[in-house]
């Protein structure tokens, strides 16, 4: 697949990939429109202080991650169609509750809710999944993912000029962001009736258990239970800055952990119930996957997703506070950061495709993420302000290009469990997220670049060990099953 198809909108395939990609673009919008604002907001709530916009920021990240999980396992059963549509209708709410909150602790709990949003980007995947061939699904996924992100950079980009210059005033924040959720809902209605779930009547195939992601052999089970930890544990992070913050008491972060240690305890019992009748059963040779091979993506994708996450959540205030940049001007520079998924993402997707070695491809990015985050790094305000763009695009293109190279790989792995599995993926970009943004909280913005450059390291040598190159990940048609064929016939009854 070539860049000058996707103006071949006459094609159905390539109008999916339209629509699907702006849907993922305004919830990328959305997610992300509270950054470029936190120095009005400050400005003009006076009950805020910087330590609120931190906690806000991973707040903004948390509940993506059990959305993720959830969303994946919905799709799976439902199908991407009616799953992004509700989930923009819905997401909507918070973010209008976000916008008129008059408390702290109002626009805490909106933003904690609104961060399901963020489980947007795997309903995508999947779809862009049922819609192109494992021969091109590297590009394609990579321009839904790439251009989709965009949102957060035209997000930093536009939401300052349309709150401080459209609406204006003190109250100009929020209807910039209320405005953002009008146009998300409006579209999610639209999504609705514009696409269907692939090309034909029975593309979607469901997976045979609903609930959690089916393994291959007991050591894939023990290592899937072992991967579900981190999904709900990191949440502790978020409890623990909680009630350091004041916003939580003694008793409910007691009861906030004891709820994170019964939906871990949960989900392993799900994972258990779910596959072990099947592995006792014996599962069929060629239905067969291995599982090290989602949980290399999962810990890449925490390395280059969680950092993208986590990055441009902070880069305006560390661009405004470095080279006492305005509001505006500092969201415009810190855009660059995202700016760059426009081609660097999608470049990611074909250089996947084209090479003929997806798992050579994932392995020189991460690598190159941590270079880029060791430049970003040594930067401070004695560089000039043109250096430090050019080391934020540069990381960028590697940190976009990685993320390409992961969801050109997930698809070929099993197709038929795509959506557990990237939402699984997706749901550790956002453990990755929450972890950084945690320390970052405690460290300066340098530091932070390091110890991010430092977990693309760890990630590259997990990749190294553990990532195989998936079957026919190059092919006209995805692999088929004996299960898959059987799964097929029924849903013709």
């Amino acid at each position: 697949m070539h860049a000058k198809e996707l103006l071949e909108v006459e094609r159905r395939e390539i109008r999916a990939l339209h629509y699907t990609w702006i849907a993922f673009f305004l919830t990328f919008y959305v997610w992300f429109n509270m950054a470029p604002l936190a120095t009005s907001m400050l400005q003009t709530e006076s009950y805020l202080t910087p330590d609120h916009i931190k906690l806000f920021l991973i707040a903004n990240v948390a509940l993506t991650i059990p959305g993720r999980v959830i969303v994946g396992m919905a799709l799976d059963r439902f199908g991407p169609r009616r799953v992004f549509s509700i989930l923009m209708v819905v997401m909507a709410i918070p973010t209008w509750f976000f916008a008129f909150g008059d408390s702290a602790m109002q626009l805490f709990v909106s933003r904690l809710f609104m961060s399901i949003v963020g489980a947007g980007f795997v309903v995508g995947i999947h779809m862009t999944a049922l819609w192109f061939k494992p021969k091109d699904i590297g590009f394609a996924e990579g321009f839904y993912a790439g251009w989709g992100n965009f949102g957060s950079a035209a997000a930093a980009i536009t939401i300052p000029t349309v709150a401080l210059q459209f609406f204006g005033g003190d109250d100009g924040w929020r209807w910039a962001i209320a405005l953002s959720g009008l146009l998300m809902a409006l579209y999610g209605v639209a999504y609705w009736f514009l696409i269907t779930d692939g090309p034909e009547v029975g593309t979607h195939k469901k997976s045979r258990k609903a609930g959690a992601l089916e393994v291959s052999t007991w050591k894939d089970l023990w290592l899937y239970c072992l991967f579900i930890v981190p999904l709900y544990g990191v949440l502790g992070l978020l409890v623990y800055r909680t009630q350091a913050m004041g916003f939580l008491s003694a008793t409910g972060a007691i009861i906030a952990y004891s709820v994170i240690v019964l939906m871990v305890t949960y989900q392993i019992y799900k994972a258990i119930s779910v596959n072990v009748p099947m592995l006792k059963a014996g599962i069929p040779e060629d239905d067969k996957y291995p599982f090290k091979s989602v949980a290399a993506l999962n810990v890449s994708y925490f390395a280059n997703f969680g950092a993208e996450l986590a990055v441009v959540s902070m880069l305006p205030m560390f661009f405004a506070a470095t080279w006492k940049l305005d509001p505006t001007a500092a969201g415009l520079i810190a855009s660059t950061f995202a700016f760059v998924n426009l081609w660097a993402r999608p470049l990611g997707g074909y250089i996947s495709d084209k090479v003929g070695n997806r798992r050579l491809v994932m392995l020189i990015y991460m690598f190159g993420i941590g270079i880029g985050f060791t430049l970003m790094g040594m930067l401070n305000a004695e560089w000039p302000l043109f250096i430090a763009v050019v080391f934020t695009i540069l990381c960028s293109v590697f940190v976009q290009g990685a993320e390409g190279a992961t969801f050109g790989i997930i698809p070929s792995i099993k197709r038929r469990l795509t959506g557990q599995i990237s939402g699984m993926a997706g749901a550790y970009g956002n453990v990755g997220a929450v972890f950084y943004l945690f320390i970052y909280t405690f460290v300066e913005p340098n530091q932070f670049f390091y110890i991010i450059a430092v977990g693309a390291l760890i990630a590259w040598v997990v990749c190294y060990f553990w990532l195989a190159e998936p079957e026919d990940a190059f092919g006209d048609e995805y692999k088929m099953s004996s299960v898959d064929r059987q799964i097929a016939a029924e849903s013709k009854y």
